[in-house]
């Protein structure tokens, strides 16, 4: 009896060891594989592991050169990468309007100069430090422009933040308060375009006058501010008040500065007419 069981477990060795021969391979293989995708995680490449479980999925990929595979799986990782990046920027920037420059809308009679806007939208300006100043009527659209630029800035990669003027100094007044004044001021320095809308609304104080100098004198020749404004520009003067830091102010953010005046009737009329988001 017992011989015939040890008969039976030496006749079934063999066929054991050829199963583990047969699935060895394959079971080193996907080992492999793991540990690869482990790797990708640990370094973070998350564009590069996501091609790669494409390309094991679709057999037609296996046919092509190794060099065309990793060159799919960087060029992934390289839009990845710029995807999440532009999504960081955006979410940062907090733009008031969900405002892109390819959907500008030049039909509306405003001034508004085609040509002049393929220059500005090159954003040229920004990497030169200089500013930009759109003035209009309530209705013209200034706040969504101003918006599509900022948008088009993260797109091309620069630090853009969006704030009604207003706002802004109240948080100043508020960082002198806790301690975060200087921290506040040097992010604002950090970005390279500086949307202020809604500039000219309201009377200014001292601390906001002074406040303002010191954020367009940290600024000057280094990083660019866009200014929204229903206010045209020569009546800025009397808006800041106090001439000496009026002048001095202007003279930093005007003095070589693009300007857009926009005119014609408002275009919020047209949400009734069925084309709204289009400005």
């Amino acid at each position: 009896m017992s011989d015939t069981n040890e008969h039976q477990e030496q006749s079934a060795s063999p066929a054991a060891t050829d199963e583990q021969l047969i699935t060895s391979p394959q079971k080193s293989k996907d080992m492999l594989l793991e540990q690869t995708r482990n790797q990708l995680r640990t370094l973070k490449l998350a564009g590069f592991l996501e091609a790669l479980d494409q390309q094991l999925e679709q057999p037609h990929t296996h046919e092509l050169a190794f060099e065309q595979r990793l060159g799919f799986l960087v060029e992934r990782e390289v839009l990845y990468r710029d995807n999440r990046r532009l999504a960081r920027l955006l979410t940062n920037a907090r733009l008031r309007e969900p405002a892109c420059v390819e959907d500008i809308n030049y039909a509306h009679p405003r001034g508004l100069d085609k040509s002049r806007m393929a220059s500005l939208v090159q954003l040229d300006w920004v990497r030169t430090g200089l500013n930009l100043c759109i003035t209009a009527k309530t209705g013209c659209g200034k706040t969504w422009l101003a918006c599509a630029i900022g948008n088009q800035a993260c797109r091309q990669g620069m630090v853009t933040r969006y704030f009604r003027l207003p706002r802004l100094l109240e948080q100043l007044r508020i960082s002198h308060g806790d301690g975060s004044y200087t921290r506040l001021m040097m992010q604002l320095l950090k970005t390279d375009l500086l949307i202020l809308d809604d500039w000219g609304m309201q009377p200014l104080e001292t601390t906001q006058r002074q406040d303002l100098m010191e954020l367009i004198e940290d600024r000057h020749g280094r990083r660019s501010t866009l200014i929204a404004s229903q206010l045209p520009v020569k009546n800025w003067h009397d808006y800041i008040g106090e001439a000496t830091m009026s002048d001095a102010i202007l003279d930093r953010l005007v003095h070589g500065s693009h300007r857009l005046e926009l005119s014609g009737d408002s275009m919020r009329k047209r949400a009734a007419e069925g084309v709204e988001g289009k400005q």
